[in-house]
């Protein structure tokens, strides 16, 4: 494994973050990942070298399953907290308590201050390294919300904040905001970003390269579709192996498999089979060699042989040509 400063921060993160959206997550009556599997999936990314975790309040079925089932483990295995680098998050409804009432949503004081108690409970620690807002909130001033992560941060129960999906303005006005108001800032960013979905974010991510942020992109993959384990029928749907993502989610069609994501794994498949290595490892590496900020893909691997092929991206090594033919696909309009 190898090793980055994220970002601004002092922290130094694997070169990929496990992702743990999967953990306890019911799809159609079916459980993605169960405890077992997690604990396995979790071992292996430690062996790998992974010490970045990535997981969420509402992750899982019941919500908080996932931080859990990750506290669980660190205690059962024994690993030293300070080994370890978690990142969660806050926004939606917690489905802990039965039907949400009206303040059990959103970025105010009061559910913030809620939740960062139960993820820490969850997750038998003092502290969280990145706390990230999952999704903007319009109905919260954003100098609320930081006042309220600053605190946080003040207390020691939270290093560094970072900020998921959101257009550019909304990070840019939040940035401002903190310098503006002596308020700590947003560290690390969480958009969608793969090799087919890049230009569609690419005002956010002109941001987060002007202001020194890093990227943790989720979907690194394209849900899956820049594996190349994915089929095109004749009518232009796809055929997807069972239990895979684009098996489980109606709207994977519409959502991943567009015109550029399908032409953007032609060129991925074509450099994956000039240099020995999967799709997978190709897609990432194309992410991990971004030179305008720090960019440490987030990986939700289902099993731990896929999980060992992401991680075979770390020791891949793309000419500036494989980047550019991969680059040259991205930005045509197919």
């Amino acid at each position: 494994m190898e090793y980055t400063t994220l970002g601004n921060t002092g922290l130094t993160v694997s070169n990929l973050c496990f992702g743990t959206w999967r953990f306890g997550r019911e799809t159609s009556g079916v459980v993605e990942t169960d405890r077992e599997e997690a604990y396995e999936l979790l071992d292996a990314a430690w062996d790998h070298g992974i010490n970045f975790i990535d997981t969420a309040n509402v992750y899982g079925t019941p919500n908080g399953t996932s931080e859990q089932w990750i506290g669980d483990w660190l205690a059962d295995r024994g690993h030293h907290r300070e080994d370890v680098v978690i990142a969660s998050k806050v926004y939606f409804p917690f489905d802990g308590r039965g039907e949400p009432g009206p303040n059990d949503a959103g970025l105010g004081r009061k559910h913030i201050r809620a939740q960062i108690e139960g993820t820490l409970e969850r997750l038998g620690t003092d502290y969280l390294d990145l706390y990230y807002i999952h999704r903007w909130d319009e109905d919260t001033p954003i100098e609320e919300t930081l006042r309220t992560l600053t605190e946080l941060v003040r207390e020691g129960k939270v290093h560094y904040l970072g900020a998921s999906t959101m257009a550019a303005w909304q990070l840019t006005k939040a940035l401002w905001t903190s310098d503006v108001a002596g308020l700590e800032r947003f560290d690390v960013t969480q958009p969608m970003v793969n090799a087919a979905h890049y230009d569609a974010v690419g005002d956010y991510l002109d941001v987060c390269a002007d202001q020194g942020l890093a990227v943790c992109p989720y979907s690194p993959l394209g849900g899956g579709l820049l594996t190349g384990k994915y089929n095109r029928t004749e009518d232009g749907s796809v055929e997807a192996p069972d239990g895979s993502r684009g098996s489980l989610d109606d709207m994977f069609d519409d959502y991943y498999a567009t015109e550029q994501a399908w032409a953007v794994l032609e060129a991925v498949e074509s450099v994956a089979d000039e240099v020995d290595a999967t799709p997978a490892q190709v897609a990432l590496r194309w992410l991990i060699d971004q030179d305008r900020f720090t960019c440490v893909p987030i990986v939700g691997a289902r099993t731990t042989d896929q999980l060992a092929e992401n991680v075979g991206a770390v020791s891949l090594e793309l000419s500036d040509d494989h980047r550019e033919r991969i680059d040259s696909v991205r930005s045509d309009d197919t």
